[in-house]
């Protein structure tokens, strides 16, 4: 019953996580920089926030092939997932980068042997659905690299997921602390490539992004993914795209449509049931386990 408390408890922080993340949107469209400078910068700051957590849990950091990997696959993700947004509509880009359950599913079958469940492939289907139906009025062709580099994000991410969860505490940490050097190294020499205005309004914003959107979020990811599996990590990921219209429509005013609400619905259908189903899994497991 603890380990089913403890995935609880873990689920938790990936809701807090997600729904974090949805906010980049506002702050980013206030930001007249480049992308790739925005994800430097970003990650930067984001980098300062996991050192100091780190610091003060006296965690170590770790340079293995855990460390580095999930690295790689995190600056991977945020680049990939910048470049998609230059190259194709913002709704392409999303949705492509959440097809990561179905790159859980494929590499963690041949690589790991891992079976899912029936429920688990459904409920990936299902929840993809959703969010393509979310976005039915913005979707369009974009260009064939531009749609390309939104899969490859969702791939990146994938093996994030799956990386992370396989990794020790500190070696977890570790390597989000180096996807953000990592992404830092690369985006903030950028400034000196694209115009950079350097306003109060620019800063604020970033700095926003690098703690709050990014920093923050990633540290409660390293907590969450301990307890939450790969495919549950991503499912409840889905919140990000379901949340990015309501803040849109807070801030801004514009109102979402009749298939947004309706992809919303599907998907928070989707991933509570079986949030629920896994739970009940889970637990009927534990007491045959007893």
């Amino acid at each position: 019953m603890t380990s089913t408390k403890s995935e609880k408890r873990a689920i938790l922080l990936m809701v807090i996580c997600a729904s974090l993340w949805s906010i980049a949107g506002i702050f980013i469209k206030l930001i007249p920089w480049n992308p790739l400078v925005i994800a430097g910068f970003r990650s930067l700051i984001s980098a300062f926030v996991v050192l100091i957590f780190m610091h003060a849990a006296k965690m170590r950091i770790k340079l293995n092939r855990f460390s580095i990997v999930s690295g790689i696959f995190i600056a991977g993700t945020f680049f990939a997932f910048v470049s998609a947004n230059k190259m194709t509509t913002a709704a392409n880009a999303i949705v492509l980068q959440f097809t990561s359950p179905i790159f859980i599913l494929i590499i963690s079958a041949i690589v790991f042997h891992q079976r899912f469940h029936r429920a688990d492939l459904i409920t990936v289907i299902v929840t993809l659905f959703g969010i393509s139906l979310f976005f039915f009025d913005k979707l369009g062709t974009g260009s064939l690299l531009g749609n390309f580099m939104g899969i490859l994000a969702g791939f990146f991410m994938a093996g994030m997921y799956i990386i992370t969860g396989r990794a020790d505490e500190d070696s977890r940490m570790s390597g989000i602390l180096f996807g953000h050097t990592l992404t830092a190294i690369i985006g903030v020499p950028m400034m000196f490539v694209f115009p950079t205005p350097i306003t109060t309004t620019a800063l604020l914003s970033v700095l926003a992004l690098g703690v709050v959107q990014l920093g923050i979020p990633y540290v409660l990811y390293g907590l969450a993914v301990k307890h939450c599996p790969p495919l549950a990590c991503s499912l409840i990921g889905a919140i990000e795209p379901l949340l990015n219209p309501v803040w849109v429509f807070i801030f801004n005013g514009e109102a979402p449509g009749m298939y947004a609400l309706l992809g919303g619905a599907i998907v928070i259908t989707a991933v509570t049931g079986w949030c629920i189903w896994r739970d009940r899994f889970v637990a009927k497991n534990a007491v045959n386990k007893a």
